[in-house]
């Protein structure tokens, strides 16, 4: 018998199981058509729960290299993520006094998408991006961008050349990274000795409430509550002092931390979080028992009305090759016998088809070709734009479908 993984945060063996979904390809690993005369790899993915410290972690099946070496995600085409992000902007710069003389580093910042806000103002900024296409993108529009993973080595180097920051944004990055300390390290070394840190990931305890299981994925590696969080900063001379709670991605937490002896005060955010996780439960490791039976009966769900959908001869069609829902189309089993193919905006990602599932990716107009009886929300966190952009589909009968937190069938 192989031996426990250990906790990335506290090194503690894992031993207890949250949820167990099988063996499937990577979430982001979309197929060209030749490739499907290949083999197609599958890992396991199986998140546990540290009976310590309390993380729940995914094992890491692949390297960050092989992740991020050609990525498929850009954030600019999801219009509600770029606002929200032009909205930190502007609420950052004027609650932290940023201007001319200050200096933004965001450490996966993607295509730009939220830099350019910054660079728009007159702000001097500095995007961390690993993936070179991606970062490519952003270099083309005008955003400064280094090619690297973050972490003390490269914290180090940018130090030596003068780089020092007043705010770091760190958005929906922190559950990909492998070594959490080594990459907290890196960010509280770029801080200013007031400078602030600003970090958004998914709040487990919405993920647990909503049985959000995909949001699980191979990249995710980590879900957060706070209490982990506070413990990981706190061993990196971090100090939280306000949190805000967002309805992103299913509902996220911004927390902000400061270096210990930094004299910003404390805001009433991270008190209210606290309130919420220890009423949750999420201090006591039997609240994490169970969830895996609450997937199963999500995934009857959507497999009874796919079921449904095909003996009425009813055409479904999926919005979004997102990741989450390719980790959902995989745990469910659903394949091109229930789904006729998949739209999305990327255009990186259109011509393509979904890791597992095999769903075709083609263009959004192609929705308004097939005339689909039933439009599958992947990207549930989306919906009221994606059905605000879509509303035409109802001229023909067509009803949006919403898998999470349970399948819901919309006029």
């Amino acid at each position: 018998m192989s031996a426990a993984p250990a906790c990335r945060l506290c090194r503690a063996p894992l031993t207890r199981t949250f949820v167990d979904l099988g063996s499937m390809p990577l979430a982001n690993a979309f197929l060209r058509p030749e490739q499907l005369r290949e083999p197609e790899p599958r890992f396991p993915l199986h998140a546990r729960v540290c009976g310590e410290c309390l993380l729940v972690q995914v094992e890491a099946v692949v390297s960050p290299q092989e992740i991020f070496g050609d990525y498929a995600y850009f954030s600019s085409y999801a219009a509600s993520w770029v606002e929200h992000a032009r909205r930190f902007a502007v609420d950052a710069t004027a609650r932290f006094g940023l201007g001319k003389g200050s200096m933004v580093v965001e450490v996966a910042s993607n295509d730009g998408y939220l830099l350019k806000h910054f660079v728009g103002m007159g702000i001097p900024c500095l995007g961390i991006e690993p993936a070179a296409n991606v970062a490519a993108v952003a270099r083309a529009a005008g955003i400064p961008t280094e090619v690297c993973f973050m972490g003390r080595a490269a914290a180090a180097a940018l130090r030596d050349r003068g780089v020092a920051a007043d705010l770091v944004v760190a958005n929906n990055v922190l559950a990909h990274v492998p070594d959490l300390h080594d990459f907290v390290a890196g960010m509280a070394a770029l801080l200013k000795p007031s400078g602030v840190l600003s970090v958004e990931f998914p709040h487990l305890l919405r993920l647990i409430e909503e049985t959000q299981f995909d949001t699980i994925y191979h990249e995710h590696l980590c879900y957060f509550s706070l209490r982990p969080v506070e413990r990981l900063f706190a061993e990196h001379g971090l100090r939280i002092f306000d949190i805000e709670q967002l309805p992103t991605h299913g509902g996220s937490l911004r927390v902000l931390a400061t270096p210990r002896r930094s004299d910003r005060a404390e805001g009433p955010g991270a008190a209210a979080v606290r309130q919420a996780e220890a009423a949750a439960g999420l201090d006591k490791l039997s609240t994490y028992d169970g969830f895996g039976a609450r997937v199963e009966g999500v995934c009857r769900e959507i497999v009874d009305f796919l079921s449904a959908a095909r003996k009425g001869n009813h055409q479904v069609v999926a919005y979004g090759a997102a990741a989450k829902g390719n980790t959902l189309l995989n745990t469910c089993r659903v394949g091109p016998q229930d789904i006729a193919f998949v739209v999305d905006r990327n255009i990186h990602k259109q011509g393509r088809l979904t890791p597992g599932s095999h769903l075709p990716i083609r263009a959004p107009e192609a929705i308004f070709e097939a005339k689909p009886d039933y439009l599958l929300i992947l990207p549930w966190n989306l919906r009221d734009e994606i059905m605000r952009n879509l509303a035409g589909i109802r001229a023909w009968g067509g009803r949006f479908v919403v898998p999470i937190p349970h399948l819901q069938v919309l006029p």
